[in-house]
């Protein structure tokens, strides 16, 4: 599924991507996924959204991003 295309309001800030990450990492099931380490999860989240702004111009702080949201809301 391309979350991308159900979602027409892809902006180049944390908050979007935020919110686009999220989405991939519940569509993906991935907190399920216990033989993926959370690097190998984020990619997978990051693929469903490798066209969002955001992670395309900044891919250090989207992955920062990312570890942050795991961490904050318990989804590892």
């Amino acid at each position: 599924m391309n979350l991308e295309a159900s979602n027409e309001n892809l902006y180049n800030n944390a908050d979007s991507f935020a919110m686009a990450f999220d989405a991939a990492w519940n569509d993906s099931n991935l907190r399920n996924e216990k033989d993926k380490t959370i690097n190998q999860k984020i990619q997978l989240a990051f693929a469903k959204i490798e066209t969002h702004p955001f992670l395309i111009k900044n891919p250090i702080q989207a992955k920062n991003i990312a570890l942050f949201r795991i961490k904050l809301l318990g989804l590892s």
